[in-house]
C-alpha cells in the first residue's frame, strides 16, 4: 500500500475518535422500524420523519434514536438524555 493512503487511514482512525470535530447540518436517511421503513432527516437544523407520530406530535423514537447515536455531531440539538 502506498504510504500516502496509509497516512491518510491513520488519520482518518485518529479523526474517528474524535467526533466532536464533526458538525452535521442536514442529512437523510432510512429507518427500519419494527412495523415499516421510515424516511426521515435533518435541514435547516429541523427534523423531519414520515411516520404518523411524527405527523401528529412533531417527534417520534426514530428521530430520538438518532439524536442519541449521534449527539455529539448535532450542533443545536435537544440533549437527548434529558428525555430518558
Amino acid at each position: 500500500m502506498q504510504s500516502s493512503l496509509i497516512s491518510k487511514l491513520e488519520k482518518a482512525k485518529r479523526y474517528a475518535e474524535e467526533p466532536e470535530r464533526v458538525s452535521i447540518s442536514s442529512f437523510s436517511a432510512v429507518f427500519r422500524g419494527e412495523n415499516n421503513d421510515h424516511v426521515l432527516g435533518l435541514s435547516e437544523g429541523k427534523w423531519h420523519c414520515n411516520c404518523h407520530f411524527f405527523s401528529q406530535w412533531g417527534e417520534c423514537a426514530h428521530i430520538m434514536t438518532l439524536q442519541r447515536l449521534l449527539a455529539r455531531m448535532l450542533p443545536g440539538q435537544p440533549d437527548p438524555a434529558i428525555r430518558a
